[in-house]
């Protein structure tokens, strides 16, 4: 059995030229593990739409309705940062399912990863930071609801703080939300996560790897979750334009590596999203994005 990967046709929609957010990274990497032979096309599982009640366990009907209708005020809509249609509401929508779906055959193969998510910036009631609806909160209000989980950790080691993600479970003890962000980066207003490591700018590799290494193998005691989200932007990298850290190819690929084996050799199984990354280079990007898929083959590999 190999790694299950999670895709979809539809998480691409169109955007005006030139837009600063890189839309065509979700296909290119889905192109770009076949072409390196990462992956093979009979390990990807294609996510359907989730019923709205599914979405709206996380997010208010309110808001849930006047962004599928486009009905949002135009301040709201300049602070999500995508230009509303059609389109992007349906990639919304499947992108939420991938995750569902990931998570899903995370709990029965013990590791899958999507091929997007990870917008972790969306509160209950608006959008922020190029992220619409929850996919990680949803998730896991879905697998809670469903009773298949009754604890979730959320590592999240996008350069960006996971505030959406915190907010939402704040007051939810069967949520750990974990958030290792550069401190002085968006949002500018941070939000309570359960646990907080804010980096400073430019750091390097192996002080990022000891930092991780110090917090979550204890978490992982602590918390002892029947499932982890892994949010691996790569936002980190010494190459994005929104990052502020300075990690290498090499570094990115070591914390995947990282995070990966340490919840699988102690039996936790892990779902894992892209995450962000933004860099004028669209090739650069997606081979960061592909170390992912790659650590996770090799760990899946050994532990699966």
């Amino acid at each position: 059995m190999d790694l299950p990967i999670v895709y979809h046709p539809h998480y691409v929609a169109p955007l005006p030229p030139k837009h600063r957010f890189p839309m065509q990274k979700f296909r290119l990497l889905y192109e770009t593990l076949l072409a390196d032979n990462v992956a093979h096309p009979s390990q990807f599982h294609a996510p359907n739409l989730p019923p709205i009640d599914w979405i709206k366990t996380v997010h208010t009907p309110q808001y849930v309705q006047a962004y599928r209708e486009g009905t949002l005020d135009p301040k709201a809509q300049r602070r999500i940062g995508l230009p509303w249609s059609p389109e992007l509401v349906n990639r919304t929508c499947i992108a939420v399912g991938g995750t569902i779906l990931t998570a899903r055959l995370a709990l029965q193969h013990g590791l899958a990863c999507q091929t997007a998510g990870g917008t972790h910036h969306a509160f209950p009631n608006y959008g922020s930071g190029f992220c619409i609806f929850n996919d990680l909160a949803i998730a896991a209000r879905v697998l809670l609801r469903e009773n298949l989980v009754q604890k979730i950790l959320i590592v999240d080691l996008d350069v960006h703080q996971g505030d959406g993600t915190a907010f939402i479970f704040q007051d939810d003890p069967r949520v750990f939300t974990f958030s290792m962000h550069c401190g002085v980066n968006f949002p500018g207003t941070k939000q309570q996560s359960d646990l907080d490591v804010p980096l400073p700018e430019a750091m390097e590799d192996d002080e990022y790897l000891q930092t991780l290494a110090a917090y979550l193998p204890d978490l992982l005691s602590q918390v002892r979750p029947d499932l982890v989200f892994y949010d691996a932007g790569v936002d980190v990298h010494l190459g994005d334009r929104l990052g502020k850290l300075a990690l290498s190819d090499r570094g990115v690929f070591c914390r995947e590596m990282q995070v990966l084996s340490t919840c699988l050799s102690l039996g936790y199984p892990v779902a894992c999203v892209i995450g962000g990354g933004y860099a004028e280079d669209m090739n650069a990007l997606v081979y960061r994005h592909s170390l992912l898929h790659r650590a996770a083959g090799d760990v899946y590999r050994q532990y699966g």
